[in-house]
C-alpha cells in the first residue's frame, strides 16, 4: 500500500477555461469564488505551493452589484511614489472609467501575497462587456454559486 501523498506538479494538471457573468453578482462573493477558482482549491488534485487552478473570463464587468453604501465610502487606492502621492477613487468612479480594476483588485487581496499569486492572477480575465478575445480557447459557462 502506497502511503505517500500524492502532489500535483504545474505540467501535470490540466487547465480548463471557465466563463462567468457578473450580471448581478454581488462583488465579493464573486471574487471569493473567483479566487478558489484560480487556486485550484475546487479540484480534488489541489497541492498549496503549485499553481494548479484554471484560467476565468469574466464577462459584464459593469453590471457588478455593490452591496449597501460601498459605491461612494470605498475606494481603489494607488500611490504615486512622491511624497503624499495617495491617490483615491471611489467605486463610482472607478465603475465609471474602468469596472474591470474593481474585480481585479478585489480578487487578488483575496490571494494570497506571494509570487505564486502573481502567476495565478495573471489567469483571470475580465471584460467590461459581453464580448472576449478568448472564444478560441471555448471557455465552459460556471456557475459561481454552486462553487
Amino acid at each position: 500500500m502506497n502511503r505517500q501523498t500524492y502532489l500535483a506538479k504545474n505540467e501535470e494538471v490540466p487547465r480548463r477555461w471557465l466563463q462567468v457573468d457578473a450580471t448581478d453578482q454581488v462583488l465579493g462573493r464573486l471574487a471569493t469564488r473567483l479566487a478558489l477558482v484560480l487556486m485550484g482549491k475546487h479540484k480534488p488534485e489541489y497541492t498549496p505551493h503549485h499553481d494548479v487552478g484554471d484560467f476565468v473570463v469574466v464577462t459584464n464587468a459593469e453590471r457588478i452589484r455593490v452591496t449597501g453604501r460601498k459605491l461612494d465610502q470605498k475606494h481603489l487606492k494607488r500611490f504615486t511614489g512622491y511624497p503624499s502621492g495617495l491617490k483615491l477613487t471611489s467605486y463610482r468612479d472607478q465603475m465609471a472609467k474602468r469596472p474591470e480594476k474593481i474585480i481585479e483588485e478585489a480578487v487578488r487581496r483575496m490571494l494570497p501575497k506571494n509570487k505564486l499569486a502573481r502567476h495565478q492572477l495573471k489567469k483571470l480575465k475580465v471584460y467590461s462587456g459581453t464580448d472576449h478575445p478568448h472564444a478560441a480557447q471555448q471557455p465552459e459557462p460556471l456557475d459561481v454559486t454552486t462553487i
